[in-house]
């Protein structure tokens, strides 16, 4: 990756939270990202709006009007290689991605998941750490493989559920969980401190076998 001003692609299906919380941290410096294009697979998307309020690039395919999920993936790269991206950021992409996408850029698409993985994969992730008496729970940005939101963890972030909590209510607390430490992340992949490599993720060259990991207050 580059040190200086990565090419960063930001890919959404709606309202895009995750991606202000990239364009609020640019715009004030605590991370050196150019936010090269926002792609989304929903014309109605609100982060496209987002993002040309910011003077930011948008690119929009629909996804119902191909026939495979791979001829969708084809079409988006396609346009996507336009912006000659270093790295690539899910933020809300509703999109399961095909094979072919993960290998074409392969060790440069970050995630982020509502859980402390490998607990929770997929969906409802709230109520099934409620559910289970869970006294932490957090979020997790991992690189993007072939097995969903089974890639290697890069960071995450952690908060104690409070007693009586509903899972709408966690959910409000985990998202700005995720709106501080998605562009973090991003930063340090983009500033080549963390790095994918046959499958695994490293950072200062040596296996990060355990996620970075903070603390947030109650």
């Amino acid at each position: 990756m580059s040190r200086s001003r990565c090419k960063t692609a930001i890919l959404i299906s709606g309202s895009g939270s995750n991606l202000q919380s990239f364009i609020d941290r640019v715009a004030e410096g605590s991370i050196n990202l150019d936010i090269c294009a926002v792609f989304s697979n929903r014309q109605d998307a609100f982060g496209l709006e987002r993002a040309q309020k910011a003077g930011i690039p948008t690119a929009c395919i629909d996804h119902t009007a191909f026939d495979s999920r791979e001829a969708f993936d084809r079409a988006a790269a396609a346009e996507l290689d336009l912006y000659d991206p270093e790295l690539l950021v899910l933020a809300g992409f509703m999109r399961i991605l095909s094979p072919w996408f993960v290998r074409h850029y392969e060790g440069r698409i970050l995630n982020i998941h509502p859980a402390l993985l490998p607990l929770y994969p997929g969906l409802n992730t709230h109520q099934r750490a409620i559910d289970a008496g869970d006294t932490q729970h957090g979020t997790t940005v991992h690189f993007v493989t072939e097995e969903l939101d089974g890639g290697p963890c890069i960071l995450q972030g952690r908060l104690a559920i409070r007693r009586g909590e509903s899972a709408e209510q966690l959910k409000d607390r985990i998202q700005a969980v995720e709106h501080q430490i998605y562009p973090t992340a991003a930063q340090l992949v983009a500033d080549g401190d963390v790095t994918f490599r046959d499958g695994r993720a490293f950072r200062d060259g040596q296996p990060l076998d355990q996620p970075l990991l903070i603390d947030f207050p109650d």
